[in-house]
């Protein structure tokens, strides 16, 4: 591999790790939703799993600015989040209560991630005068932020629910469950 000596070229190295990230998220979103007990984060995964799609469109006209196809390069960070996610739910066979609380943090782990992949992209396509380079990335940078506010705000409704009243982490919603299959 030739040595990168550019800030074009890691401009287009960055982009194809975020592009790929996206289109990991669009398949896994639908794993999520369904996965997900709680009705208010299953629908911020359906809906998120729409901006998601627009976000790859406006990565491919990102792409098509630039001169270059659009393409995905292997990225490590979001094929760590959803290998922690996958293990987890394989190993760990996690309550409903907990499995939304899980759900919700690697959410917050995906967005974190795309966030500071976006912000950097977004820098370096100032610097390099691509003004509709950063529109386009801005409108998913916004959307990222979005979804962040909505699943920590979710989490936060999900851990007041699963509060420990006896103080042995049963949630209320369990209680009522466990009561129901007595």
């Amino acid at each position: 591999m030739p040595q990168m000596t550019t800030p074009e070229q890691l401009f287009e190295h960055e982009l194809q790790d975020v592009y790929y990230a996206e289109k990991t998220l669009e398949k896994v979103l639908p794993k999520l939703a369904s996965e997900a007990t709680a009705r208010d984060l299953s629908r911020v995964f359906e809906t998120h799993l729409k901006e998601t799609r627009e976000q790859i469109k406006n990565l491919e006209r990102v792409f098509d600015e630039l001169g270059k196809p659009a393409q995905g390069a292997s990225c490590p960070g979001i094929d760590g989040i959803k290998a922690e996610h996958d293990k987890f739910m394989r190993e760990e066979e996690p309550t409903s209560d907990i499995r939304d609380l899980f759900l919700t943090g690697a959410a917050a782990r995906a967005e974190h991630y795309e966030i500071a992949a976006y912000t950097g992209l977004i820098a370096m396509a100032r610097k390099m005068g691509e003004k509709q380079v950063v529109e386009l990335l801005d409108k998913n940078l916004r959307q990222e932020k979005e979804a962040l506010k909505k699943v920590e705000t979710i989490s936060k409704q999900i851990l007041k629910e699963t509060a420990k009243p006896n103080g042995r982490g049963t949630s209320s919603r369990s209680r009522t469950k466990q009561r129901a299959s007595r």
